[in-house]
């Protein structure tokens, strides 16, 4: 089983600040970096970390092709990331003193997936691979509907939310991963229960996950609800930590754990992420993973 990541590759400049700027305010940054990032290739990167095997489909400038190189150290093929003149996307990230972040993102060369691509791609998959995507990259009702076309499996991510963009897409996805402010804006309800009434209606076949923060998260198909605490930890910068969650999760699913194991295994890889500063370079690996949780096993 291979999934075929359709996802943003960004260049994140981040910034650790005392509070968010406010409009008209000059501030002083305490520490900087520029990593890679993006949701796509954080999400290959868990999926790689995971050991998962990812391929990556997207786009960046001719002259960052260091990029795919720590792309590729994480165990994700890059080799259908095209390369061009349109600059590579990126992010100004703004990280606060209680590991809040706030972002602003420029798209650049991940709105420039052509149909053509879309199709040379999913041709060449099996039956059993997956297609996952966010909501930073452009033909997204394309890839979903020839993904659907070869029978694949569609995992979506829809971040940033735009809710008049989104549903008409649910209907031909399989698996929807959603936080809870995602969920009340795509419902447009002020209340993460009646969302979660809403999608169960509206979607009888759809799985989802709900992710909670600090709470936890939940899956959903149908009637039947799973629900799994998060893992208490001191966060550092929760940056990655969805994307963390989203690539163990949908790695976990195509092994042999229950979904309820999924889901811990997830909570873990996306609680270690955030006791890391940075994006990408917080994502932690299986074996850390595994070991952290023989380790809170082991302490309770």
């Amino acid at each position: 089983m291979i999934v075929y990541n359709f996802g943003s590759i960004n260049i994140d400049h981040v910034y650790r600040v005392p509070h968010f700027v406010r409009p008209g305010e000059t501030m002083t940054s305490d520490a900087y970096q520029q990593v890679l990032g993006g949701k796509g290739a954080n999400q290959s990167i868990a999926l790689g970390r995971a050991n998962c095997k990812v391929k990556h489909v997207g786009s960046i400038h001719s002259s960052d092709e260091s990029l795919l190189k720590t792309l590729a150290n994480s165990d994700v093929d890059t080799s259908l990331i095209c390369q061009g003149e349109i600059p590579t996307g990126h992010a100004i990230i703004q990280v606060n003193h209680e590991a809040e972040n706030a972002i602003v993102l420029f798209a650049g060369a991940n709105h420039q997936i052509s149909a053509e691509h879309i199709e040379t791609v999913l041709s060449q998959a099996s039956v059993d691979d997956w297609v996952l995507l966010q909501n930073e990259t452009n033909n997204i009702e394309l890839i979903i509907k020839r993904a659907r076309h070869y029978g694949l499996g569609v995992a979506f991510n829809p971040a940033p939310m735009n809710a008049d963009v989104v549903k008409p897409l649910i209907e031909d996805v399989d698996l929807l991963i959603v936080n809870e402010v995602e969920a009340m804006d795509l419902c447009g309800v002020a209340s993460v229960d009646l969302a979660q009434e809403q999608l169960q209606s509206r979607y009888p076949q759809l799985k989802i996950i709900l992710t909670l923060g600090r709470q936890g998260v939940r899956h959903i198909y149908q009637n039947d609800v799973i629900e799994v605490p998060a893992f208490k930890v001191d966060a550092i910068d929760t940056t990655a930590a969805g994307d963390t969650f989203i690539g163990y999760c949908l790695a976990g699913m195509q092994s042999s754990l229950t979904i309820e194991q999924v889901l811990r295994q997830a909570c873990a890889a996306s609680a270690l992420c955030v006791t890391q500063a940075g994006a990408s370079s917080a994502i932690p690996t299986l074996s850390q993973v595994t070991k952290f949780m023989e380790q809170v096993s082991h302490d309770a």
